[in-house]
């Protein structure tokens, strides 16, 4: 598989929807994450991401401006023991609820499918991240109307184990802008992670639409101590 530029394909793309990127960082010493929102309605950009614990929610920017919180106000990022969950809806309390009753995170997703806002039938794309004692490995998964058909759902998961130094996947919502928004296909692109959190958090801000981004989360986990930092850039300040 083909190493994309990160930079270039949000850059070239003024309409990914959400995205997801896991990966490990150049030096091999951080679990590296990052999740972002973007909006085209006045709903959807009323937003910004803030710590919840362990984990980032979102929340209105001005709450008399929120016409219908049902798909835009979740937790994006859970963390339940040694493993990081990220997804791009209530799917995180999902998964976080069954894999803490010892299911998969492929038999959580079962109960799931994609979101119910036809004709769009927006994918849920969901991660996870297991660090411990050294070791590292995660998953993507995306739930999706089969061709834009909303009584069928096709289920997708990629697992990686043994990541190698410096390599990401990235899984994103939507193709590119649309009426209705055509979904992701294919895949999850492969991408290079480097070993700056700062340094990759302003080129993936830089990189996304101006007039449509909204919110970015990034996360660098220690591998070894499993110790965190991250870094929240929301657009409405």
């Amino acid at each position: 598989m083909q190493m994309l530029s990160i930079e270039n394909e949000l850059k070239e793309n003024s309409y990914p929807g959400r995205g997801i990127i896991i990966g490990k960082s150049a030096n091999g010493r951080y679990a590296v994450t990052a999740y972002f929102i973007m909006g085209r309605s006045e709903n959807s950009r009323n937003r910004i991401f803030v710590e919840d614990g362990t984990g980032i929610r979102t929340q209105a920017f001005d709450p008399s401006k929120l016409s219908d919180p049902s798909l835009i106000i979740y937790a994006p990022v859970r963390v339940l023991g040694n493993k990081t969950i990220v997804t791009n809806g209530d799917q995180t309390d999902t998964i976080y609820e069954l894999m803490d009753k010892q299911q998969t995170f492929e038999q959580a997703l079962t109960t799931r499918e994609f979101e119910p806002d036809a004709p769009n039938y927006t994918p849920r794309i969901s991660g996870i991240m297991h660090v411990e004692n050294g070791t590292y490995d995660y998953a993507m998964s995306i739930l999706k109307s089969n061709n834009g058909n909303g009584a069928a759902c096709s289920r997708y998961t990629f697992s990686y184990e043994n990541p190698v130094n410096g390599e990401g996947h990235f899984i994103h919502t939507y193709q590119c802008d649309g009426n209705p928004l055509p979904s992701f296909e294919g895949e999850p692109k492969l991408v290079s992670v480097p070993d700056d959190m700062e340094a990759f958090t302003d080129l993936l801000w830089n990189s996304l639409n101006e007039d449509n981004k909204v919110s970015l989360f990034v996360r660098y986990i220690d591998i070894q101590t499993g110790e965190y930092t991250s870094k929240i850039v929301n657009k409405n300040q």
